[in-house]
């Protein structure tokens, strides 16, 4: 029998992170917490299971990940955020898998609860994730969205959902596009990438277009349309964002 080390990162994840180390206890070996300074409640409830509980100042989601790795124990990492939970079916693939870890690397399936409702349209599943790896052949890449980097082709799908608990309300998930963007303008524009107005207008509407018809994001509803909107609503902030940074960036030039 293989084991593992769950590698979480969080700050203020009260609402969360025990129902996410609740579904970790039988069946990860190890668990580590790479916090960035919570200010709430986390690091009390994670101290409740027994978890190494780390500090470190956030330096980049690929980088913290990375960082929570390089503390393992074992040699094969189980990634999982503070807002997912490792469902019932899923749980049992783990423990077949952990019997004969004979592949580099295992996908998930993740299935993300909106507002309390599980979306299974927009794009949004299976969100098939790289989550279960040898830690020697990986590296996490990206400071925003990050992806996980594996040497190998050996891997697998795991049958059981990754089950996503990121949007308790409509407000949360305006508030993470909010931060997002802010995230993703700035990136771009280091990057000196530019956007016209025209990419600005029409962006958003083919980002609609593609969640809520190509994606199907109308055979869920209601939830379906608002997602199919804020995912519009996320391409527009994002390149309005970027589209001031570089008027700033001119008007300052213009002045020196």
């Amino acid at each position: 029998m293989g084991k593992i080390s769950a590698v979480i990162i969080t700050r203020n994840e009260e609402k969360n992170i025990g129902r996410c180390l609740m579904s970790l206890t039988d069946i990860a070996d190890e668990i580590i917490v790479v916090d960035s300074f919570s200010t709430d409640n986390t690091e009390n409830i994670c101290k409740e299971y027994g978890v190494k509980f780390v500090k470190k100042e956030f330096i980049g989601y690929d980088s913290s990940k990375n960082y929570g790795n390089s503390l393992a124990k074992y040699p094969f990492i189980l990634s999982i955020d503070a807002d997912e939970e490792i469902s019932k079916a899923l749980k049992e693939s783990l423990r077949t898998a952990k019997a004969d870890l004979k592949e580099d690397g295992y996908y998930v399936k993740r299935l993300t609860n909106y507002c309390g409702q599980w979306i299974y349209h927009c794009g949004w599943y299976p969100d098939t994730k790289l989550r279960l790896f040898k830690n020697a052949k990986s590296s996490w890449q990206g400071s925003i969205h990050e992806t996980l980097e594996l040497s190998s082709n050996k891997t697998k799908l795991l049958s059981g959902d990754l089950l996503h608990y990121s949007y308790p309300t409509i407000r949360s998930h305006s508030e993470k596009i909010n931060h997002f963007t802010d995230m993703a303008a700035i990136s771009s524009f280091k990057k000196k990438k530019k956007v016209t107005i025209f990419k600005l207008a029409m962006g958003p509407i083919f980002e609609f277009f593609k969640k809520y018809i190509l994606k199907r994001g109308f055979l869920d509803g209601y939830y379906g349309f608002v997602i199919s909107v804020m995912s519009a609503y996320y391409v527009f902030y994002k390149y309005a964002k970027l589209k001031d940074l570089w008027i700033r960036e001119n008007a300052l030039d213009n002045q020196a």
